[in-house]
């Protein structure tokens, strides 16, 4: 009676412990840049220029004051 019981918990405690570890959720390399170095194609904003942060910080500050504020916009 004992014996069963005991591996019945040896085996609930192994199941527990083992969801407890977590592997590493990596891809690979990472090959991170700034964001304001941009990209070098046709789709990009005029009058930004790829690598320079404060036409990229104008960007931004234009499209969240235009584009995405909601109390700027006509009804």
């Amino acid at each position: 009676m004992i014996k069963p019981t005991l591996a019945f918990l040896i085996t609930t405690s192994a199941l527990v412990l083992s969801a407890c570890g977590e592997k590493a959720q990596t891809l690979g390399t990472k090959n991170d840049s700034t964001a304001y170095s941009g990209v070098t194609n046709a789709f990009i904003e005029k009058g930004w220029q790829a690598g320079d942060k404060t036409s990229w910080e104008r960007q931004l500050n234009a499209r969240a004051q235009y584009g995405q504020n909601d109390y700027t916009r006509s009804p």
